[in-house]
């Protein structure tokens, strides 16, 4: 009578669900410690403490949580500390967030409250990116670029 039949089941841990792009995003909970370098193709959003790099679609950074490492990400929403360079196309930058290293982005939103300690460098974007001209050397035989725009 109150028995569930077994395609009613209800996991009791949270499961990865694909998102409108289809695509799927990781949780590192916050009782998690990874040594290593992470890479994902999908969105991760990360509340525990990495030691290495993370290179993924998007990241968002929970609070308490802490990178040492380089960022690589299309976006990237920062919270909790992070020990190294940053490179994001999107980069919002929440006011309980500490940062020490260079940031590199294409645009860039910052809560007043937050702390960034290193360089910010504004990326050209990719429309206006160096494109090499055909046969072209330089002085020394290196080829050379000329920027569009």
């Amino acid at each position: 009578m109150f028995s569930k039949k077994p395609d009613e089941f209800t996991p009791s841990q949270p499961v990865a669900r694909p998102m409108a792009s289809g695509s799927t995003f990781s949780v590192i909970g916050s009782d998690v410690v990874i040594k290593g370098d992470i890479s994902a193709t999908v969105d991760l959003h990360v509340d525990g403490r990495i030691e290495g790099d993370i290179q993924c679609a998007s990241l968002v950074q929970g609070e308490g949580s802490h990178v040492e490492g380089a960022i690589v990400a299309e976006t990237a929403r920062l919270a909790g500390s992070v020990s190294g360079s940053i490179t994001a196309r999107e980069l919002v930058v929440l006011r309980t967030a500490r940062i020490s290293g260079d940031v590199h982005y294409d645009a860039l939103t910052i809560e007043q409250g937050a702390e960034v300690e290193g360089r910010f460098a504004h990326r050209a974007p990719a429309k206006a990116a160096a494109a090499p001209v055909a046969g072209s050397k330089g002085d020394d035989g290196a080829p050379t670029l000329t920027l569009a725009g």
